[in-house]
């Protein structure tokens, strides 16, 4: 007989029944009259939660006379011990977690899941025992704990069991006595037995496709010396013969920056960019998913099949785990945010690994007075300045230029070097490339094969239509001999034979005037784009970079960012009812300000970055007329008001006229 999980959870739990049989006798070695007396005992308990009978549970602390039902329970914070008496605790007599002093001044990943918490032991946020700088979400390990077993439930920085568990058990994490799930699967390790043969290089040259095998030919694939799981045919890597030793580009980084390398020098590797040890040791499979064969795990990551990979945010904050806790402070002003941003990353001492810190001053205020800035402001602000800069050309997908002063400056390389950096760093999406300039990045130049919107040149744009839309020879050459001095200089005259030759025409000039031209820019700009592996992980997961390169962010929606400002405090209850309403307002339009203003105003972005807000942004309501914005902290405060319309009016106004003076702050620079 299968007996239901819960119901051997509340059998344990309860205060007046012990397993007086064995394993296989009654209910799991509950006697069948014992539960009976149990039953009839609880019928006379009240749940001290949802009022109702039957609350079989109580606290073990003494003189607390609390009884509750285990669902109940649950849900009010209760901790079951599932080892030793099987103990349950209410939630004023809970065990806690101490720690002596709290040095963590950001949110710290959950190290299962990855999501950023604050590092206060509560209910929901558990520490390691054994590694101090682990943090888990308690519903994170609890799945972890019923899919690895207490054979396989561990620490995972340290892998130590033994404390970990005993840690865990004390605070309510159920551990069952089985085995592993992933042990369980049925040829859960099939794969092993069988060859690999996938050609996983990023351009593979065989017609064929990457899954022909031609033994003794230049199309056999050769598999990775390394770790056997990842393969290439061998004309694609240039292999001479079989023999010749190869590693994939995960198992290349490793080497490459392993000591026994550096000191060494063993293997003779192919020229490639720097991989860094950091992101090759991040390609671990999430724990909260079933555990495969390490070759499994490395096919399904370089095929990008594991939707955890190819997730934009978790790649950013992989890349984020580079940054140092070492600060570095930049001095920005604020309306001249460009050339501000510029002498603090050319500083010789600025490192994009460190953390940045924002300090706001104003070059005209005589007392040199600095202001504390957010960091996520800045770079929101320094990304709507890199869209609009001349060293980019078009309307909304834009491609790069060709600016002669910005090539001088170099501006191309350091424009690379900023979005890289402000991407690692938690900065906006870019979300104005081309789809032609991201995939010049991500498959190479003489791979990608420009449109005719990439053409912001109006006169270029009417040759190309021209020559596309002529009908015979006649006209060709026409069109040949009035642009004939233009056409000469570009290297795109050609004799013109057949009216078919007019598309070859057409797209060598198309090609000449967004890629050719601008290939010195490109290379600079490619070369920045290196900064901290970032142009590395774009050629890896060009899928998930496309969406914040090449497309804005989503319109911002009452739901979402009700969803994404969370409580910070016990708040007034009529305020929160006046924020959700307000929300709603304004995305049905009656409101003078946009979501946008609403965000804008208390985090410094127009957008939610693809890492997400860091710290997370909150609310609070307190005693004043009017709501304040934190930008450093993420945080806005709201007016406690009598009415809703008093709290729209004050919300409109304070909203709409702080953006309003931040703006002619700007525009008053400039314009001297």
């Amino acid at each position: 007989m299968k007996i239901n999980p819960v119901l051997h959870r509340i059998l344990l739990m309860s205060s007046g029944i012990w397993q007086r049989g064995k394993e296989e006798e009654g209910v799991y070695g509950f006697l069948v009259e014992d539960i009976r007396k149990e039953v009839n005992r609880a019928s006379k308990l009240k749940c001290c939660i949802c009022k109702k009978t039957g609350a079989s549970i109580g606290c073990v602390a003494p003189r607390c006379k609390r009884s509750y039902h285990f669902p109940c329970g649950l849900q009010r914070e209760c901790i079951f011990q599932f080892t030793g008496n099987f103990a349950s605790f209410c939630w004023n007599h809970r065990p806690v977690q101490i720690i002596t002093s709290n040095n963590y001044r950001d949110s710290l990943p959950c190290t299962i899941c990855l999501e950023y918490i604050e590092p206060i032991p509560t209910y929901s946020i558990l520490r390691s025992p054994c590694c101090k700088n682990a943090w888990f979400h308690r519903d994170c390990l609890q799945v972890q704990a019923i899919n690895a077993g207490v054979f396989f439930f561990r620490c995972t920085i340290c892998n130590n069991s033994d404390i970990f568990q005993k840690e865990m058990l004390r605070m309510g994490i159920h551990i069952p006595e089985k085995d592993a799930s992933w042990e369980l699967e049925e040829n859960a390790y099939q794969e092993l037995l069988q060859h690999y043969e996938h050609c996983d290089v990023r351009r593979c040259r065989c017609k064929e496709g990457r899954d022909y095998n031609a033994p003794d030919s230049k199309w056999e694939i050769k598999r990775c010396q390394c770790c056997g799981s990842s393969g290439t045919h061998l004309a694609c890597s240039s292999l001479r013969s079989w023999e010749q030793n190869w590693e994939c580009l995960e198992c290349r980084g490793i080497l490459y920056n392993s000591e026994d390398f550096q000191k060494a020098k063993k293997h003779t590797l192919p020229n490639t960019n720097n991989v860094g040890i950091t992101d090759c040791l991040l390609e671990e499979s999430s724990p909260k998913l079933p555990r495969q064969s390490p070759g499994a795990q490395h096919k399904d990551l370089l095929r990008q099949g594991s939707k955890f990979r190819r997730d934009i945010s978790t790649i950013i904050m992989e890349l984020g785990f580079q940054i140092k806790k070492k600060a570095k402070r930049l001095w920005i002003n604020k309306a001249n945010i460009w050339n501000s941003a510029l002498d603090g990353f050319r500083n010789q001492n600025f490192n994009p690994s460190y953390t940045i810190e924002v300090a706001y001053v104003n070059e005209n205020d005589n007392f040199g007075r600095e202001h504390p800035g957010s960091k996520q402001e800045f770079l929101s602000l320094l990304m709507q300045h890199l869209e609009n800069s001349p060293i980019f050309e078009g309307s909304l997908s834009k491609n790069l230029s060709l600016n002669s002063q910005a090539l001088k400056e170099n501006l191309y390389y350091e424009a690379g070097k900023i979005l890289a950096i402000s991407l690692v760093h938690g900065g906006p999406s870019p979300g104005f490339f081309s789809k032609t300039l991201f995939n010049c990045l991500v498959y190479g130049p003489e791979n990608t094969q420009p449109i005719l919107d990439d053409v912001s040149d109006f006169d270029v744009a009417q040759m190309i239509i021209r020559v596309n839309t002529a009908t015979t020879v006649a006209d060709l050459n026409s069109i040949v001999n009035e642009c004939y001095n233009y056409l000469e200089l570009i290297g795109c005259l050609r004799l013109i034979t057949s009216i078919s030759d007019k598309y070859m025409l057409a797209k060598d000039i198309l090609v000449y005037h967004v890629i050719k031209r601008v290939q010195a820019p490109f290379e600079s700009f490619k070369q920045g784009l290196k900064t901290l592996g970032v142009l590395e992980k774009i050629q890896t997961y060009p899928e998930a970079f496309y969406s914040i390169f090449c497309h804005k962010p989503e319109n911002l929606s009452a739901e979402i960012l009700s969803d994404l400002f969370t409580v910070r405090t016990l708040s007034n209850v009529q305020s929160l009812g006046f924020w959700n309403s307000y929300l709603q307002a304004v995305e049905d339009g009656k409101s003078a300000v946009t979501m946008e203003d609403i965000l804008i105003f208390a985090t410094g972005c127009n957008s939610i970055p693809p890492a997400g807000f860091k710290p997370t942004p909150s609310i609070e309501c307190l005693h004043m007329d009017f709501p304040v914005g934190n930008k450093c902290n993420n945080c806005l405060a709201l007016p406690i008001t009598n009415t809703y319309q008093e709290f729209q009016e004050n919300m409109d106004f304070a909203i709409k006229n702080t953006l309003r003076l931040e703006k002619e702050e700007s525009t008053h620079y400039i314009g001297h």
